[in-house]
């Protein structure tokens, strides 16, 4: 070092209790100089003078200025960010501290979301930001529901999701959750008004992790995991169905079948649910680079996810690069780039859960020849049940995805205090869909003819942003941000399908080989929108705050008289643990929040405003002849839907601040909501496809509660604890009419809910059960339910009993009533975190209360009407008087009509919920001999461990709708990951 005048300078990076900090960046001062410190905090710098200004930057903690001063040795330590409120917020268009926000806005902290076993970002979040809900499936390649501040409308629901500036219109599941930087939630109209006739869902901005001045470094995630069902539903085995098969059919008088004389001798038979689910894989890779200087800096990353799903035959495989730069050109210009590839791969055959479980026990699976089974003989014997065994493993149905989303962008400052940014982006996603099923011949089951289809999809979107941004701290101590820009965007769609039936050699897979009744489809559509909008970030020595912001679009999608609107908006903030007047001991930080404005929902199709035409072809004198159809009448006044918000929230931290609260209170309306219109057949056009009018309105109100906690904070162990309330209110208000709209349908006009003035949106609508009868006289004084002259075609002891509600004496649809309602009371989540030395687990819990669920799978597993399996619930049917009276006799036929949907099917679908479960710990690098890496970390973890739940179906997270069925059931994870960095 004497020879090389090279000083070596050594030191160590520790937190507020000592404890080290890993992977914490140390730079020389105004030098490209700089390193990581290891597992144990200690870092070694060369340096060639004895005084040097080292920067020592770490996430969460604020970034420190240490003079050396001839020292060879120093022990640094880092301060925590005090709550988050200097952290930096990514808002539309901008940025601003959290301290400075004065609308609502939730971040959700991913620190430990990449250890969770999940193939996307939606799931991870699940219950973590106040006032979103978030419904997972355990389906492969599937994509969350996201509802922010409860249902807004009768059409889409889903949010606004930008990455890294840019719209996406593909799915959360393009991206690799180990890319993401941050993600914020805008859910108030002072924070989303910026977004204007997008906004009225909520906007998710998610930002991509970019590099970072310091050391390059390389880095390795890997976790495999094993999953199954949480909870698998319990069905009869081939003795129980043979006694439940001789009571259906004596019950109507039929003959049993011969073959179950003697029930107790068939045992358990087949076992086609555990065949038809198994466990589940999964691998998640993921590699990336990070360098960067004064100049130029990089991140880039590769990801490979592979997951075998719990049910057979439905695989998931993604892979995703990432490419994010930032090269600075002089001091006032800069260049950037985001891109991420796309490539997933979604692979099942014929998925139908309801088929395992109402498969015979009594029938095999393969015969002994190898070949799948099917029924033999009647089928008031042996069902007509397809071998859902078989269809899950020959159909072979794919869907593959090319996903390309990229911007490109420019920055340059200019006067001091002027940016401008002009951003050019494009978002190209390619699915290609193939559905091959080959002819069989199982048993008395046939399909004859070979079936392909196969379809396209393209969509290119292209964006054009250009922001002016000007921003300075004034003498007087006003601070101003404002902003004005422009945005671009349209998007075009294209789709082909054809399909073919029935090949000469079925080894020659293509549509050109087919024979038999050959079919072809197309489509295509296209959308635009203009926007121009400005927002004005005002605060007055830190305690006055004003936000205001107006958005105008021109959108495609409406006709000529509506194609702008103007979405304004405005918030007000009190910061007032900064007055002078205020001295607390308790209270730290106390901010108070008021915001109100309008935004729009443009997701209402392409061409409303337009005639809709199909063609037919027409016999006319024995000749045919295309003609172009009307079929929906147009609304050339059709515009977007309007939301208004009213917003009140508080800020504060308490004691020294260990405790962080965000309270906020909302009223959500939802005007000019879209409904369809009454349509008379005498006018020409279909009652049926009906045009939709800016005739409805709905309300949401609610609130959100969010507590953090640092319990424990001591050297080498500490504690902190995050909660997440929210409660929310959901009511139609009008529906231009009357009449309500007609829902939850289940096929053959099969229909469960109802949207209606004055109740919850989609509330379930049927008859009431009022016990069992349980024995004639019961029946003849009751109301007439179904008259007939038998117990085998009329209503008889051991039938449901309906209520009789307008008391005319006879059960007619006039008696059906509003019986659920799928809308939670209210969702909850909390979150514990302990680390002690090395180690470190965290335990969060998750749930919802008050929400009721239509178990629509109970309307075939307990029908106890026809030939099919049922599940073990039916073993506590009625057979005498005082039997039972929840669960009706069985007979075939059921001629009491004891499946119509009723208060029967509607259960509690509250539930609570340990989420995840992950124990970690940072392997100390100085274990080793040799120093083979700078960090790493072990960690097992558990997702959707355990469910505390009345709920008898698979899994109580169903669609938002509230009816469960044949859902994919969300699935129980255990995964060992690994965690180094180089």
């Amino acid at each position: 070092m004497a020879q090389t005048g090279k000083i070596k300078l050594s030191g160590k990076v520790l937190d507020e209790t000592n404890k080290p900090l890993p992977g914490a960046t140390v730079l020389i001062k105004n030098t490209n100089s700089s390193t990581i410190t290891d597992f144990d905090g200690t870092f070694n710098l060369m340096v060639s003078d004895k005084k040097n200004v080292l920067v020592i930057s770490y996430m969460g903690y604020k970034p420190k200025e240490v003079e050396t001063s001839g020292k060879e040795f120093l022990e640094i330590k880092l301060q925590q960010e005090s709550n988050t409120l200097s952290d930096v917020v990514v808002i539309g268009y901008g940025q601003v501290k959290s301290k400075d926000l004065t609308g609502s806005i939730s971040t959700i902290k991913l620190t430990d979301l990449s250890k969770q076993p999940v193939a996307n970002v939606g799931d991870a979040i699940q219950g973590r930001a106040a006032g979103v809900q978030v419904i997972t499936s355990g389906k492969p390649g599937d994509n969350p529901t996201f509802r922010i501040r409860g249902t807004g409308t009768i059409g889409n629901n889903d949010p606004l999701i930008v990455v890294d500036g840019m719209p996406l219109t593909g799915g959360l599941n393009q991206i690799n959750m180990n890319d993401v930087e941050s993600m914020q939630i805008l859910k108030d109209a002072s924070s989303t008004a910026i977004y204007g006739a997008r906004g009225a869902n909520g906007v998710v901005i998610i930002s991509t992790k970019r590099g970072s001045v310091g050391k390059s470094s390389l880095t390795f995630d890997f976790s495999t995991g094993v999953s199954e069902a949480t909870d698998m539903l319990e069905v009869l085995n081939a003795s129980q169905f043979a006694s439940l098969h001789n009571d259906i059919l004596n019950n109507a008088g039929l003959t049993p079948n011969p073959d179950f004389q003697n029930p107790a001798s068939l045992g358990k038979g087949t076992d086609w649910v555990n065949a038809y689910f198994n466990t589940g894989h999964q691998n998640n890779y993921t590699l990336a680079y990070t360098t960067g200087n004064e100049k130029s800096k990089v991140y880039t990353s590769v990801n490979v996810f592979d997951q075998k799903g719990i049910i057979l035959n439905t695989d998931y495989k993604r892979y995703v690069l990432q490419f994010n730069s930032d090269t600075k050109i002089s001091d006032n210009l800069k260049f950037g780039n985001s891109l991420k590839l796309n490539h997933d791969v979604k692979t099942q055959g014929d998925v139908n859960i309801g088929n395992a479980l109402l498969s015979l026990p009594t029938q095999p699976i393969y015969r002994d020849n190898g070949n799948f089974s099917g029924p033999i003989g009647q089928p008031l014997y042996s069902g007509n049940q397809d071998n859902p065994i078989g269809k899950a493993t020959i159909v072979d149905n794919t869907t593959k995805g090319y996903n390309i989303q990229g911007n490109i962008f420019s920055e340059l400052t200019f006067l001091k205090n002027f940016k401008f940014k002009t951003i050019l982006g494009a978002e190209a996603n390619f699915w290609k869909t193939r559905t091959w099923v080959p002819s069989y011949a199982w048993d008395t089951n046939i399909g004859p003819n070979a079936f392909l289809s196969e379809s396209s999809n393209q969509a290119i979107t292209l964006l054009w942003d250009n922001t002016l941004t000007f921003q300075k701290k004034f003498d007087n101590g006003i601070n101003l941000t404002a902003v004005v820009g422009t945005s671009a965007q349209e998007n075009k769609f294209e789709y082909i399908s054809g399909s073919i039936q029935k090949f000469a050699s079925e080894n020659t897979q293509t549509l050109n080989n087919g024979i038999n009744q050959a079919t072809l489809h197309g489509s295509g559509s296209e959308w635009a929108i203009f926007s121009t909008f400005a927002r004005g970030n005002f605060d007055y020595k830190n305690k006055y705050y004003l936000t205001a912001t107006v958005r105008r679009d021109g959108s495609s999608r409406f006709g000529q008289g509506n194609k702008y609107g103007t979405f304004p908006s405005g918030s007000l903030a009190w910061r007032v643990s900064n007055e002078d007047f205020f001295k607390s001991k308790v209270v730290n930080y106390l901010k108070l929040r008021f915001g109100y404005g309008i935004t729009g929902n443009q997701e209402i199709g392409n061409y409303s405003f337009s005639s809709n035409y199909n063609t037919y072809l027409y016999n006319f004198n024995g000749a045919f002849v295309s003609a172009a159809i009307p079929t929906v009448l147009p609304n050339s006044n059709v515009k977007w839907e309007a939301q208004e918000q009213y917003n009140i929230g508080l800020d504060a931290t308490l004691f020294d601040d260990r405790i962080n609260v965000t309270l906020d209170a909302y009223v959500k309306n939802t005007n000019d909501m879209l409904v369809p219109q009454s349509v008379p057949v005498t006018s020409g056009y279909s009652d049926i496809y009906v045009p939709y009018i800016n005739a409805g309105k709905i309300q949401n109100k609610g609130i959100e509660l969010v507590i953090n906690t640092k319990n424990i904070k001591k050297d080498k162990f500490s504690w902190t604890t995050d909660f997440v309330f929210s409660m929310n209110r959901n009511k139609v208000i009008d529906l231009n009419g009357d009449a309500p709209l007609i829902t939850g349908g289940l096929g053959l006009n099969y229909n469960v809910s109802r949207i209606q003035e004055g109740y919850p949106i989609n509330v379930f609508y049927g008859f009431v059960q009022d016990g069992i009868f349980q024995t004639q006289t019961e029946v003849n004084n009751h109301a007439v339910q179904v008259q007939g002259t038998s117990s085998s075609n009329s209503t008889s002891p051991g039938d449901i009993r309906f209520k009789d509600l307008n008391n005319d004496g006879l059960i007619t649809d006039a008696d059906r009533t509003f019986i659920g309602n799928p809308n939670p009371n209210f969702t909850a989540s909390l979150n514990n975190t302990i680390t002690y030395g090395n180690l470190s687990l965290s335990v969060y819990l998750q749930g919802v209360n008050g929400n009721d669920i239509f178990n629509a799978n109970r309307l075939y597993t307990e029908s106890m009407s026809i030939t099919t399996n049922q599940s073990a619930a039916v073993l506590n049917r009625w057979t005498a008087p005082g039997t039972s009276n929840t669960i009706p006799r069985a007979v075939y036929g059921d001629p009491n009509n004891n499946n119509r949907g009723s208060s029967r099917y509607i259960e509690d679908g509250s539930y609570m919920r340990i989420k995840n479960v992950t124990l970690s710990y940072n392997i100390p690098v100085n274990l080793l001999s040799k120093k083979i890496f700078d960090y790493a970390k072990i960690y097992v973890s558990g997702q959707n461990l355990f469910t505390f739940t009345k709920y008898t179906g698979f899994d109580p997270e169903v669609s938002s709708n509230g009816i469960d069925n044949n859902i994919y059931p969300v699935t129980r994870t255990l995964s060992l990951g690994l965690n180094v960095g180089f």
